[in-house]
């Protein structure tokens, strides 16, 4: 009897000892799984800012192409740009040439009439070169030259040059006394200053 008894605890005891195994290894299983969860969990979140990381790498790179191509664009055009102005002003300044050219044609003209007069005539010969000063004269006023008034003027370094200083009792400081060689403009650009002679009393 006791032997049965002592069976009959010793098969509890085994079946309780396999209940706590299988207990302990579902746990485990348990562990395991939730340990797979989130490491596939942390797989995929790191799979997903991989992706994300190359979005943005790709757009990136998108974004930067088209800043590149446009900056070689604006170059391109710049260059063209460049050329184009160039080629305009050289064609520009041919045109002025020819112009002024073009309108001293007469003057030449009348020189070689002036150089193909009688010797003996010096009236006719004097009055021809009176004529041509005259006309050189119109054709520089109409291609924009002006003279530089200095007749009354007080000394201004901006169209005068000073290649001497007088007394004269008459005039105030800084007066044109007299003026040695004239000056011109064009188009209010000064091409060569009158060379004068200033009062310092």
């Amino acid at each position: 009897m006791k032997d049965e008894l002592k069976k009959k605890d010793e098969q509890k005891l085994d079946e309780m000892q396999q209940e706590i195994d299988q207990a302990a290894m579902a746990e485990e299983e348990a562990d395991a799984e939730d340990a797979k969860e989130a490491e596939d969990a942390g797989a995929d979140e790191e799979a997903s800012s991989a992706d994300e990381a190359q979005q943005q790498v790709e757009k990136l790179e998108a974004e930067l192409k088209e800043q590149t191509d446009r900056a070689l664009r604006l170059q391109a055009d710049f260059e063209n740009f460049r050329r184009r102005t160039s080629k305009e002003k050289e064609e520009l300044a041919a045109v002025v040439t020819q112009g002024i050219l073009k309108d001293m044609l007469p003057l030449l003209d009348n020189f070689e009439r002036a150089m193909a007069a009688e010797a003996k005539d010096g009236e006719a010969f004097q009055k021809g070169v009176e004529m041509i000063f005259t006309q050189f004269g119109e054709v520089l006023k109409k291609n924009g030259l002006e003279k530089i008034e200095t007749e009354g003027q007080k000394f201004d370094p901006n169209f005068h040059q000073a290649v001497m200083r007088v007394q004269n009792e008459e005039l105030e400081d800084d007066d044109i006394a007299q003026e040695l060689q004239k000056g011109y403009m064009v188009k209010g650009w000064v091409i060569r200053p009158s060379m004068v002679q200033v009062v310092a009393n």
